[in-house]
């Protein structure tokens, strides 16, 4: 792993970094959280060289070892991690579980032994009896409507699921749902996709910040690109904040303007 951005001044300590693989600590140092007591909403993605945010429907198929590395340092700096019902059914989500390496930055920080996983659903058509709303550390959120179907509210709550409303209608409002979260002490908040859940947020402007992992691979196809939607008015302009490298991934973090 090498760092290519932010340059600094090379010292003997990161040309031997560029040489091995950086511990846990450190990918967690890469990555820190903004101070303050505000919400910040990160997303983490991977794309391939031509765009695909998936392939057969997964985004595994484009990930490395260190890639997953990654994405499980930022789940463990987070609070609450924020992902679509369809990316629940398609990825197989079970619960986030606490893990040793971070028990200590967790507790500093004033965080519990794991983040809560929250799932954004309008329909709540969503397995109840899987062990992400059975059997976790702690409790799921499920974030939907005030239109949300009664029974299947009901049905959230036996399997010991919390139902937090974050919209007026059958749908969910972004922006309500990064407030109604941050309200409950959770603001370092990740999404893990999927790209029509990351285009909303988008869409929102409530996106504070990309971590994007580009793959070296070409996939071709009509594969989903990593946010999905309708069109935004302008483009919305974020900065890079650090581009990490390995055997031809790039590590990028880019935050907003």
């Amino acid at each position: 792993m090498r760092r290519l951005f932010p340059v600094t001044d090379m010292t003997a300590a990161d040309a031997a970094a560029g040489d091995r693989e950086w511990s846990l600590d450190e990918l967690a140092d890469a990555y820190p959280y903004p101070e303050g007591d505000g919400a910040w909403l990160r997303a983490n993605m991977v794309s391939s060289l031509d765009g695909a945010g998936q392939h057969d429907g997964r985004s595994q198929p484009l990930s490395s070892d260190t890639d997953m590395r990654i994405f499980g340092t930022l789940r463990a700096l987070a609070d609450v991690i924020v992902v679509g019902a369809e990316t629940v059914r398609l990825e197989g989500y079970r619960p986030a579980r606490a893990r040793e390496a971070f028990a200590a930055r967790r507790a500093a920080a004033g965080q519990g032994p794991a983040p809560v996983i929250a799932v954004v659903s309008a329909s709540l058509d969503l397995d109840f009896s899987l062990p992400l709303f059975t059997r976790p550390l702690v409790p799921t959120l499920v974030l939907t409507g005030a239109a949300a179907d009664p029974e299947r509210v009901n049905e959230a709550g036996k399997a010991g699921a919390e139902v937090v409303v974050a919209g007026d209608g059958p749908g969910v409002d972004p922006a309500r749902a990064v407030a109604a979260l941050a309200e409950r002490g959770l603001r370092r908040q990740l999404t893990e996709g999927g790209p029509r859940l990351l285009g909303q947020f988008v869409a929102a402007d409530a996106l504070d910040e990309l971590c994007l992992t580009v793959s070296p691979t070409m996939t071709a196809g009509d594969a989903q690109r990593i946010a999905g939607g309708p069109p935004v008015a302008v483009p919305k302009r974020f900065a890079v904040a650090s581009v990490l490298e390995e055997a031809g991934f790039l590590f990028t973090r880019y935050r907003r303007i």
